[in-house]
């Protein structure tokens, strides 16, 4: 709903809609008083009040039509420059939805009061004057939002606004998804007295699978819904594709055991998850990681050339590995109440997500001595915040195919000595004892 150019305007149109109905009933009950306003509020002449409606109006459907170019235009550069996929970080962004809202809420208030010119008692005609003046201020209000619309549209479309924007979205999945306090844990009792790999190899020997019932990628998984679900029939759920992997019709989503009851099961799975023609970062952060690859690979190629703009992405996607690295990484084990297990689902991969954040830039950046240096360095950095040995065989893992890369591709020797200065100090880093990764 939020990735929408229409929710936003809607709501403030009916926003408009209720304000015209409050003032108008104001304007009906001073009129039947005859009460009589300040001087600066009263519009005596029906014609008048008409004629200034209707300019309002007419300038501001025309400004709508010129911001709605402009993001229009401004959607294009953002689909050429940054990739498809942004084009849903510039359509939900509220200050667009938001000024788009503003000018249909006007120009609708202000036929709504044109509308309501006319009629009367006796010889008095009646104006709402307390509608008109609202309108001119909501006008006044237009110009102010327009001013801001131009310097938001301006920078919001640079390269590094945009890649921080995306950062900042990896940021707030990475809290979703990975929260600093981890939840307490449930006692460990199995369902059926069975652990976790019994249940596994049960669920894949002898599980009854559940198949999609449309295709698309994956972008919510309800695992507590899951869970109520597991728990009421007494039966054990493996989700087999994590959100953000693409589900084919008639291809298993699910398995479910004992296969007994797996029919009743099947009939309320359909409502645990959503599937769409798109990814979301809902409950995908490798999301966000695939969108600063996409910009950076994208900046590398031939046809762009602008390593500065792969650097700058690459020292984003450093930031949030370091907060991954510091978290603990759930194992996708999920227990009802008692503790039972009853939701298996695919973790979060660690070397996943790194795998995911260097191997394309490490691959498109071949030969380029400024982008091995930084990919080092960026290790580097996140090796510090490392806390397992598996995590830590990880980064070295990366960084030594990088440093085998610059050694074959990079024929500058005083090249290949900066990128082996910086694999040398994340070797001192990883090899320290007693990390602090609170730092």
């Amino acid at each position: 709903m939020r990735t929408t150019l229409w929710l936003v305007p809607v709501m403030l149109l009916g926003a408009a809609v209720i304000l015209f109905v409050v003032t108008y009933n104001v304007d009906f009950h001073l009129y039947n008083e005859s009460s009589t306003l300040p001087s600066w509020i009263r519009i005596e002449s029906a014609d008048g009040a008409r004629q200034l409606l209707s300019t309002l109006a007419a300038g501001v459907i025309t400004v709508l039509g010129v911001v709605f170019s402009v993001t229009i235009v401004a959607l294009t550069l953002a689909s050429q420059q940054f990739g498809p996929r942004m084009l849903r970080n510039f359509i939900r962004d509220l200050g667009t939805q938001g000024t788009l809202g503003t000018f249909v809420a006007t120009f609708v208030y202000a036929l709504l009061t044109l509308g309501s010119i006319g009629g009367g008692a006796g010889s008095r005609t009646f104006v709402p004057q307390i509608s008109v003046t609202v309108a001119l201020l909501l006008v006044f209000l237009n110009v102010l939002v327009l001013i801001y619309f131009i310097h938001h549209i301006t920078v919001s479309i640079q390269l590094p606004v945009v890649i921080s924007s995306i950062a900042g979205n990896l940021s707030r999945a990475i809290d979703v998804q990975f929260p600093v306090s981890p939840r307490k844990q449930q006692p460990r009792v199995f369902a059926t007295g069975r652990p976790a790999e019994q249940l596994r190899a049960l669920l894949t020997s002898e599980g009854l699978a559940v198949v999609a019932n449309k295709s698309g990628y994956l972008q919510f998984v309800g695992y507590e819904q899951l869970i109520q679900i597991a728990a009421k029939h007494d039966v054990v759920l493996q989700v087999i594709h994590r959100p953000g992997h693409f589900v084919t019709h008639g291809l298993p989503l699910a398995r479910v055991w004992p296969p007994s009851d797996a029919r009743e099961v099947t009939k309320s799975l359909a409502r645990a998850h959503i599937t769409g023609a798109h990814r979301t970062l809902d409950q995908d952060p490798v999301f966000a990681i695939d969108q600063l690859v996409e910009i950076a690979i994208r900046a590398l190629s031939p046809a762009v050339n602008d390593t500065f703009t792969a650097l700058t992405c690459i020292d984003w996607l450093a930031d949030g590995l370091c907060t991954v690295s510091e978290r603990g990484l759930p194992d996708g084990i999920h227990r009802d109440s008692a503790g039972a297990i009853r939701v298996i689902a695919l973790g979060p991969d660690y070397r996943r997500m790194v795998d995911r954040a260097y191997d394309k830039i490490r691959q498109a950046g071949v030969g380029m001595p400024a982008v091995a240096i930084r990919l080092m360095e960026s290790l580097g950095k996140v090796s510090a915040y490392t806390r397992t040995a598996e995590q830590r065989a990880v980064v070295l893992r990366q960084a030594k195919m990088i440093l085998r890369g610059s050694e074959t591709d990079i024929d500058e020797a005083e090249d290949r000595f900066e990128v082996r200065r910086r694999y040398d100090l994340l070797l001192a880093e990883l090899e320290r004892p007693g990390i602090d990764t609170r730092r």
